[in-house]
């Protein structure tokens, strides 16, 4: 169960799945039940995961994409493939390791400049950079530097380009760029992927560049400095092979 839960996005696909399954197998009890049983048992898997906006996500999907269709379920219950069919456009297989789309808020990075100054014309990539709200809260902190965003999401790439005019966008994957010529990484992943994130960071940045996590800190790893917005969420800030934790600003 703990590696059908880690399987992010998939598993959230699969518990829609079951959901609609659930629809389906109480249609001869009419569309009240029927309709009250794909909920529940939505709602039922989405317990498993410990994250609230996964649990959100998990049990939302039945009633959001009933609620698209109309509520009809004689003769219109299928039509939630189109719904899949869409979202593994916007997602592709291959980065459902990696965190959903979620936004960077706004004002999140404003700290950033004060604690990791860089020089004008350096380097900053958002590794996964989604539908932009990083790519732009980055070119907010840092307008002297030359902001780039990788999404392996074609779609999204497309829509952060547009969203983020001042960023270098390019479609690819996170994972297989090089970091080595960014003076500053941000991410916004998943809690499962930060160790692969501090080992790629310690592996690839140079000596004096600075990695920066949204929500999620780096297990074992001292940051330099975090604080907390005004949405409880946490920025993390490191600088890979320094070990000394200093006091978050007031």
């Amino acid at each position: 169960m703990k590696r059908f839960v880690t399987a992010w996005p998939l598993s959230a696909l699969l518990v829609w799945l079951a959901a609609w399954l659930g629809h389906l197998a109480l249609q001869g009890f009419g569309p009240d039940v029927a309709l009250a049983g794909g909920f529940a048992v939505g709602v039922a898997l989405a317990f498993f995961y410990s994250e609230r906006w996964r649990r959100l996500i998990a049990a939302l999907g039945f009633p959001v994409s009933a609620l698209i269709l109309g509520w009809r379920p004689e003769g219109g219950s299928w039509g939630w493939l189109l719904a899949l069919a869409l979202l593994w456009w916007l997602y592709p297989k291959r980065s459902w390791s990696d965190a959903p789309v979620f936004p960077t808020p706004r004002g999140a990075l404003v700290r950033l400049p004060g604690l990791a100054p860089l020089p004008a014309g350096a380097r900053v990539l958002d590794a996964g950079c989604g539908a932009g709200d990083g790519l732009r809260e980055l070119l907010r902190a840092y307008p002297e530097a030359r902001v780039e965003g990788v999404e392996w999401s074609r779609p999204l790439s497309l829509l952060a380009r547009w969203r983020a005019r001042g960023a270098q966008v390019r479609q690819g994957d996170l994972w297989a760029d090089d970091w080595a010529p960014f003076a500053l990484v941000y991410v916004f992943q998943r809690p499962e992927s930060m160790p692969r994130v501090w080992a790629k960071a310690c592996a690839e940045l140079t000596p004096g560049a600075w990695l920066v996590s949204l929500d999620f800190a780096v297990p074992g790893a001292a940051a330099v400095a975090s604080w907390q917005l005004d949405n409880g969420q946490f920025v993390w800030l490191y600088r890979p092979g320094r070990t000394v934790m200093s006091k978050p600003p007031n």
